[in-house]
């Protein structure tokens, strides 16, 4: 018996994981999938009934837990608030105190969608990257990290890019791992022309790959070119590694050439207990709160499902019904349903359940 724990969140985080749980009840019922879910609450809303944006209750319920299911933080309501209660910090503390320091993004698109994209049909058609970004080090965990006000008056502010041997190493074999389960082609990206961290992390990627991973290629590129190579020539790219900052900010390119930030799932992982087997995990879309949408039942649950998705997959160890969900998703998308965010001409706009339900009848459909 599995048990997941659900941090809904902020914003529409609530609605798309209403929505996931009932792709995961679809499972128990029909793919003798056994589990019991737990739920808590994390970020703004926990700043509102807590005080703080993750209390040390969730944190244990989400250590106990085999798998966290995670909507989305944040807002413009508690944008006024210290910067140690922000919600966005509940999501950094999970991270943290769970020791997921390997965030999988994959931005994959979908044939049905490749004239969703901003760039030609042709350079995204097809189109299947994982970007591997170091989660629990770099520039948001570093130490000094604070504002001060000098003598003058003026403010001085200071975030600190930090990185070890054994934090760049465990994400290299990640990635590595990972290109061998795909097309052995892995991608590093840092910025060594101008940051010691960035010098450490190509020596050190270097050093793995050849003990380690020779059957792997490897070539490096400087974080700045990645991000016009993704728009010039996306489809070069395998498996890109590379560390927190750089990331966040090139998943989110990645996941914008698929058609939209609302497709594109994630999964967090700690390192597996050696005497258990057990591995702390996180899943969640990258689309964030959407504040503007929320409560609205305009929000594309897609990318939470296909969380789920993930989740099957690493976690639980169930590729099979990890590909059955990816190809109803797959399905629906074909059969022309589109959320707001996908829509296109001569497509069937449907909301946030209508969404869902197309997913759970392309399941029933495949399943058999």
């Amino acid at each position: 018996m599995h048990t997941i724990l659900l941090l809904p969140g902020d914003g529409i985080g609530p609605e798309v994981v209403t929505e996931t749980r009932r792709v995961v009840g679809w499972f128990t019922q029909n793919r003798n999938f056994s589990c019991t879910f737990e739920e808590d609450l994390v970020g703004g809303i926990s700043y509102e009934k807590h005080g703080v944006p993750a209390t040390d209750a969730m944190i244990a319920k989400a250590k106990a837990a085999d798998a966290v299911l995670f909507g989305a933080v944040g807002g413009p309501k508690w944008d006024p608030l210290p910067f140690d209660k922000k919600p966005e910090q509940g999501l950094l503390k999970l991270r943290k105190k769970l020791e997921l320091f390997a965030n999988l993004r994959p931005a994959l698109c979908f044939d049905a969608l490749k004239d969703a994209s901003t760039l030609k049909p042709e350079y995204v058609s097809g189109l299947d990257i994982l970007i591997v970004r170091e989660l629990t080090g770099g520039v948001y965990f570093g130490e000094p990290k604070e504002t001060t006000t000098l003598p003058d008056g003026q403010k001085r502010a200071v975030d600190t890019q930090v990185y070890t041997t054994h934090e760049i190493e465990r994400i290299a074999r990640v990635a590595f791992e990972l290109a061998r389960l795909r097309g052995k082609r892995v991608a590093s990206a840092e910025k060594s022309n101008v940051m010691m961290t960035g010098v450490l992390w190509r020596e050190v990627v270097s050093r793995v790959h050849k003990a380690e991973f020779s059957d792997v290629q490897l070539s490096h590129v400087l974080a700045d070119n990645c991000a016009m190579q993704l728009v010039r020539n996306p489809k070069q790219y395998d498996v890109i590694v590379t560390d927190n900052l750089f990331g966040d900010v090139l998943s989110d390119e990645a996941a914008q050439l698929t058609g939209s930030i609302g497709m594109l799932p994630s999964a967090s992982l700690g390192a597996k207990d050696p005497k258990t087997g057990k591995q702390p995990a996180l899943y969640e879309p990258i689309h964030g709160s959407a504040p503007d949408i929320a409560g609205q039942g305009l929000a594309n649950p897609i990318a939470a499902v296909l969380s789920f998705a993930m989740c099957l997959r690493y976690s639980f160890g169930r590729a099979e019904d990890a590909k059955l969900l990816e190809s109803s998703v797959e399905c629906v998308l074909a059969e022309g349903f589109r959320t707001q965010d996908l829509m296109q001409p001569g497509m069937a706009k449907v909301g946030t359940t209508a969404m869902t339900d197309a997913i759970l009848k392309a399941l029933a459909k495949l399943a058999h």
